[in-house]
């Protein structure tokens, strides 16, 4: 089954492209904190093809429910996930099809890359964060 969350977005229209699948395809809208936690630790794999984004919060999300994630190459998700998940390049829909269907025949290194994202999801901490900020103002403001 494919499960697709979060509101549609970029006026795209996917019911013909889901059409093939349809009684496989859950189209979920928003969900709560607490259903995405859920749907995040019951999935077989993570699909984040994203073009354009900020940080990769879902990514980082995924990994930190010991899902495996699947996401592109060459974007800040590819930093959130190092060498703790598949990668592909964007826009490559066969390479995604490919890495999708590779976790989903095995299991056993689905559950490695699993429990390796769970590990690195808990380097990124709050106050991680702050101290490299904190850092980066200091190195400017001594330049």
């Amino acid at each position: 089954h494919l499960v697709l969350v979060g509101p549609t977005g970029w006026q795209e229209d996917l019911s013909p492209r889901i059409a093939p699948i349809a009684d496989r395809c859950h189209l979920t809208g928003f969900v709560s904190g607490d259903e995405l936690d859920a749907l995040y630790a019951g999935a077989a794999a993570f699909c984040f093809p994203s073009r354009f984004e900020g940080f990769g919060l879902p990514v980082l999300e995924a990994m930190a429910q010991g899902t495996p994630v699947v996401t592109t190459a060459g974007t800040s998700c590819e930093e959130v996930v190092g060498d703790d998940g598949v990668l592909v390049p964007v826009g490559d829909a066969g390479a995604l099809a490919d890495a999708i269907d590779a976790l989903l025949a095995d299991a056993g290194a689905a559950a490695v890359l699993g429990v390796r994202g769970r590990e690195r999801a808990r380097t990124f901490t709050w106050d991680r964060t702050a101290s490299l900020t904190l850092d980066a103002y200091r190195s400017v403001l001594a330049a």
